[in-house]
């Protein structure tokens, strides 16, 4: 049986992603990038898809008692172990800034000594290819089609079957090091590493980076740290993109069906991420960031996809993996993502929100800039009125979503407010875009609203409420204090409430049903923060903070009857909306719709 998703840590490098769990056991990994093919990927099997074990050498029960913690202010983890014969320390970390990606697994022995066993189980092509394993001299090479992996240490490797092992004791003060490094097949062996060396600069990195965040800005300064550090560790280094999340197929529900690839980079989650970089202080990634998205869409917004690959790559052709049996039994496993081709009218307006944002967040202004928001809003006006998939990637039949008819609102109006006096477009451009804003706006609140419930609805002519449209006031498509909007929070804050947590639609009765959504839970805070309702906000953020496991890392959502985490680990938006309602909810910030 699969692990809890509690149970496992994030180490990153900039590069890609591993997943540790509790016990010691990397069981996911992408290499060599947060898209490219799992070679560990028994997070969502069993051990023979492929995972690095190291442990005690004796039977699990002999581990007396485990902790486990990052180093303060850094993607470093340690976990330590108490056996009846010592103690040992496990050092986890992946050296950032490197040409090549690399794991590096320092043993350290605490006290008396203890016999321990490192056993890598590689299998590409997430969990089918076992590689062609050989000795180069002390050091293991593994092969298959353009993949090479070597593993040093300075005990002895035996290649094992279709497997590595060691087995080797440690004794006080004796430290150990692992190193696995990724290469091309076809090019020289990655060089090795000094583990030691390579532990001090990835501690000097993490601390530096964070170092640059103001605790002052909140009343929650190591939950923001946390998750600050851990976005960091999804932004892809060399394109400045953020991934959703570094796994696939976690399941949303329980052995259902909603299990979808994350590895990629969300247009909807453009503005949520300038937001939050810009008022943690992070100039240069939100620069990096609004460059990868003016790259990815290029000189044609009307072709804009609603997802790209970290390098800004357009094809996500989406296949089920048959030979994995899923994370607790939930199939099918998904790689690549079909809604990658939706048509979502809301991330247009997503688009046109961050470079406002930018703008306002101080970010020079390029030219392509003022091209894309251009071309983006003439293709606004022409597809406003078309259905679409929604925000939450329905596979159902198009609709006129509320919250997606916002967003071209959103479009519109910054539009008309950065270019009614800069002159950079023509009064009757200015002039038109201001009346189809105004058009808009009247039809949204004439057919999503629903006097009868008293509430804005998930989509046109439906009685069904939906979550994300508490982001109505966020982005000030209305005041939090307009009748309407405030009888729809109260009508979302009691009919989608569980735990005091927040769904993003009402359960179903015919099948399972997905958890809590922590992203809606923070804007619920936030909403209630604009509407004066200072202490019932920190209640309910403070809600979500509760739910993090023992790291600070959170999912997509969570079980409330089953106290776990559910859907993909870790989760940018999850962090995000951490990091802006904490923000927002300690002092001024600068956000989406003020003006």
């Amino acid at each position: 049986m699969s692990r809890p998703i509690e149970d496992y840590a994030l180490l990153g490098d900039g590069d890609t992603a591993a997943l540790l769990s509790r016990d010691g056991t990397i069981d996911w990994l992408c290499w060599p990038r947060f898209d490219g093919d799992a070679c560990f990927a028994s997070l969502l099997g069993k051990e023979e898809h492929g995972q690095w074990s190291l442990a005690p050498a004796q039977a699990p029960g002999a581990v007396l008692a485990r902790s486990r913690r990052y180093q303060d202010d850094t993607l470093v983890m340690e976990t330590d172990l108490c056996t009846a014969s010592g103690e040992v320390r496990i050092i986890d970390f992946m050296p950032v800034n490197k040409a090549f990606s690399s794991i590096v697994r320092i043993v350290v022995g605490l006290s008396g000594s203890v016999a321990m066993r490192s056993c890598v189980r590689l299998r590409f092509d997430y969990g089918a290819l076992a590689p062609w394993l050989e000795m180069s001299g002390d050091d293991v090479i593994a092969k298959v089609g353009p993949d090479l992996v070597v593993l040093r240490a300075p005990v002895k490797l035996r290649i094992e079957g279709e497997s590595v092992e060691a087995r080797f004791n440690v004794t006080a003060e004796q430290r150990i090091a692992f190193v696995m490094s990724y290469g091309q097949s076809h090019e020289p062996l990655p060089a090795s590493i000094d583990a030691e060396a390579a532990l001090t600069s990835t501690q000097h990195f993490w601390r530096d980076w964070i170092g640059r965040f103001d605790d002052g800005k909140t009343h929650w300064p190591r939950q923001v740290r946390r998750s600050l550090i851990t976005l960091k560790a999804l932004i892809h280094r060399h394109s400045g993109a953020l991934v959703a999340a570094p796994t696939t197929s976690l399941p949303e529900a329980p052995g259902g069906e909603m299990n979808w690839d994350y590895r990629y980079c969300w247009l909807r989650d453009a503005s949520f991420t300038m937001t939050a970089l810009l008022n943690a202080g992070y100039h240069e990634e939100a620069q990096d960031w609004r460059d990868w998205l003016l790259r990815a869409i290029a000189g044609s917004p009307d072709k804009m996809r609603i997802m790209y690959r970290v390098d800004g790559g357009r094809r996500l052709p989406e296949r089920s993996v048959n030979s994995l049996p899923g994370y607790r039994f939930a199939t099918p496993v998904r790689i690549g993502n079909a809604a990658s081709s939706q048509h979502q009218l809301d991330v247009y307006g997503e688009v046109i929100e961050c470079l406002d944002l930018a703008s306002r967040g101080g970010l020079a202004p390029c030219e392509q800039e003022f091209v894309v928001e251009y071309k983006l809003i003439e293709h606004v006006e022409s597809i406003w009125q078309n259905a679409g998939s929604g925000m939450w990637e329905s596979r159902t039949k198009p609709r006129h979503y509320t919250y997606s008819k916002v967003l071209a609102w959103v479009a519109l109006d910054r539009f008309v407010k950065r270019h009614e006096t800069r002159g950079m477009v023509s009064t009757a451009m200015v002039e038109r875009i201001s009346a189809l804003r105004d058009t808009v706006h009247e039809e949204i609140c004439r057919e999503a609203w629903n006097a009868g419930l008293g509430t804005f609805t998930q989509h046109y002519g439906t009685h069904a409420i939906d979550a994300s449209i508490l982001l109505l006031p966020l982005v000030g498509f209305l005041p939090v204090d307009d009748p309407r909007m405030a009888s729809t929070i109260a009508t979302i804050e009691r009919e989608l409430s569980e735990g005091g947590l927040i769904r993003r639609k009402k359960p179903v009765t015919d099948g399972p049903n997905e958890g809590v959504f922590l992203a809606c839970s923070c804007w619920m805070a936030e909403c209630m923060q604009l509407q004066g309702r200072q202490q019932d906000a920190r209640v309910q953020f403070e809600r979500v903070l509760a739910v993090a496991n023992d790291l600070g890392l959170l999912a997509e959502e969570y079980d409330v009857p089953g106290r776990h985490l559910a859907g993909n680990f870790p989760q940018a938006l999850s962090h995000l909306a951490l990091v802006n309602a904490a923000l927002a909810l300690s002092g001024p910030t600068l956000r989406r719709g003020d003006y």
